[in-house]
C-alpha cells in the first residue's frame, strides 16, 4: 500500500448511495478501489505493474494515460485524482488533466482532487516517503510536513454559451503574481530536500529503493549521514502548488463550480 486510507477520501467515497460509478484515476495500487462494496468502483495507471496488482485484488483495472481516458463522457458519479496532478510537468498538462476528471462525471457529478502545497507544517515528523513494509516497487507517500491541498469541483449542466473560463497563461500570471518560488534557470530542476522548505514549485524528489529484487522492495528516502549502502536514487518530478494554484487551473475550466 502507499500509505493509509486518507479519512477524509473515506468519508467523500461512503457518502454516496450504493450503486454509484466511481473512476479512480492514476490509482495506483487500488487502495480505495475497496472502500466500499456498494459502490462500483473502477481504477486505472500508467503502470502495467500497478494495475496487476489491482487485478490481483479482484478490482476492476485497466491501464492509461491520465489525459485520455477510455471512459464514457458524463457516466461517472464521481473521479478522485489522489496526489497525480502534481506530476504533470506544464500548466496546459496539469489543466488537460483537469479537464478529463470533469469531461468523465455526469452533470452535477463531483471530482475530488489532491495535490502537493508549497505551504508546509514543520512541527511533524516527515514521511512524506513514507514506506510499508509490505509493498512492492516504488510508490509515494506524503509526509506530514509536506501539506496536501483537497479540491472538490462540482460539474456543472450546460446552459447556452460558457465563456466565463480564463486562459491557461493565467495561471502563469497568478504564479508569476503571487507565488513566492525562485525561477528555475537553464531548466535544470532543483533536488528537494527532505524536511525542508520548498524553494522552487518545479523540482526533484528524491526516493531510495532498497530490497533484494526476490524479496519485499522498499522506498526511502535520504538515509542517515554515514550511510554505506543507500541504495539506487530515483528521482521523480513534481510541481508543488502554491495557495490558490490549483483554484486558478481550475477556473480555466468551463462549467464547473469549486465547492
Amino acid at each position: 500500500m502507499r500509505h493509509p486510507s486518507w479519512p477524509h477520501i473515506v468519508e467523500f467515497l461512503k457518502a454516496f448511495p450504493s450503486g454509484s460509478l466511481v473512476a479512480d484515476i492514476a490509482c495506483g495500487n487500488g487502495k480505495y478501489l475497496g472502500i466500499s462494496k456498494a459502490l462500483y468502483m473502477i481504477g486505472c495507471d500508467h503502470s502495467q505493474n500497478l494495475v496487476d496488482i489491482c487485478r490481483e485484488r479482484q478490482y476492476q483495472g485497466f491501464v492509461c494515460d491520465a489525459l485520455a481516458v477510455p471512459i464514457l463522457s458524463g457516466s461517472c458519479d464521481t473521479c478522485i485524482s489522489i496526489a497525480v496532478i502534481h506530476h504533470f510537468a506544464t500548466a496546459e498538462r496539469r489543466v488537460a488533466a483537469l479537464q478529463e476528471l470533469v469531461r468523465l462525471v455526469r452533470p452535477d457529478g463531483k471530482a475530488l482532487i489532491y495535490v502537493w502545497t508549497m505551504e508546509q507544517e514543520y512541527n511533524k515528523k516527515s514521511k512524506y516517503l513514507r514506506e510499508n513494509r509490505t509493498s512492492q516497487g516504488m510508490k509515494e507517500g506524503i509526509s506530514n510536513d509536506t501539506s496536501v491541498q483537497e479540491l472538490l469541483v462540482k460539474q456543472l449542466p450546460i446552459v447556452g454559451n460558457q465563456d466565463s473560463a480564463h486562459s491557461v497563461s493565467s495561471i502563469n500570471d497568478f504564479q508569476d503574481r503571487e507565488c513566492n518560488s525562485r525561477n528555475v534557470a537553464n531548466s535544470k530542476l532543483p533536488i528537494h530536500t527532505n524536511r525542508a522548505s520548498f524553494h522552487s514549485q518545479d523540482l526533484l524528489v528524491p526516493w531510495h529503493f532498497k530490497g533484494n529484487p526476490d524479496k519485499d522492495k522498499r522506498v526511502e528516502p535520504f538515509g542517515p549521514l554515514g550511510s554505506r549502502d543507500p541504495g539506487p536514487v530515483f528521482h521523480r518530478y513534481y510541481h508543488v502548488f502554491c495557495e490558490g494554484g490549483l483554484e486558478a487551473a481550475c477556473q480555466t475550466l468551463s462549467n464547473i463550480s469549486i465547492l
